[in-house]
């Protein structure tokens, strides 16, 4: 492993913690002594990364440190541009828009050599799937799953029956053929998941719903058997 690898490496294992971990650790993680680490440490210090910590009592990475432009392998690049792809192929207007600007911001700050990478990526997203016209602006959904606010909504079934709902959102799905809305349904007092081609809203929420959202889909997640690697 070259010397800019094990330093990437080890902003890698700092940014997975939030608390002070000690130099044994880190060493031992990585496979170094631990003069090496603090030889390490002080090196990213001087480079600018916001490292908390002394030998003996732990070191932290503060929030928001910016990893250089050495944080991307030539594999890491592919994966976000296929992703951004795959979101331009699929999203609404504001996330497509947002996409594309993230990445005009990473090919900003990339070393010439991995800017050619992004470039000229052979990975290609597929055709824009043919999804029914959505009745609800998605950006609304995301920023009540982001606020977690209620919504009050009237959904319609596959043969068109409406019934009206105050719902929890907590998380938004954009499969091929569909873009769902997963929820607690305070009406059937469980999870239920609702395409958003076949739900209004009729009212947003002014306060927050009495859960968090990242509970509320660690209990769907595991009601339903879906290891949160995948979903």
């Amino acid at each position: 492993m070259s010397r800019s690898e094990r330093l990437l490496q080890l902003l890698q294992v700092l940014r997975q913690h939030r608390r002070p971990v000690s130099g044994r650790v880190l060493a031992e993680t990585l496979g170094i002594s631990l003069r090496t680490l603090y030889r390490d440490i002080a090196s990213l210090q001087a480079q600018g990364a916001d490292i908390d910590g002394e030998a003996g009592v732990g070191y932290m990475l503060r929030p928001g440190y910016m990893l250089p432009p050495l944080m991307f392998s030539a594999d890491e690049i592919e994966a976000l541009v296929l992703g951004m792809r795959l979101v331009a192929s699929r999203a609404d207007p504001q996330l497509v828009f947002a996409a594309r600007d993230a990445l005009s911001k990473i090919d900003a700050v990339l070393p010439a050599d991995l800017r050619e990478t992004l470039a000229s990526s052979p990975l290609l997203a597929g055709g824009k799937p043919e999804l029914p016209e959505d009745r609800v602006d998605l950006t609304l959904l995301r920023k009540a799953i982001q606020a977690e606010r209620t919504l009050r909504i009237v959904y319609r079934d596959e043969k068109g029956s409406a019934t009206e709902r105050t719902i929890w959102p907590f998380a938004l799905a954009f499969f091929d053929g569909a873009r769902v809305l997963l929820a607690w349904c305070t009406l059937r007092n469980d999870f239920r998941h609702f395409r958003t081609d076949r739900m209004d809203v009729i009212e947003e929420g002014t306060g927050r719903y009495p859960r968090r959202r990242t509970q509320l889909l660690k209990e769907w997640r595991q009601k339903s058997g879906i290891p949160e690697r995948i979903f």
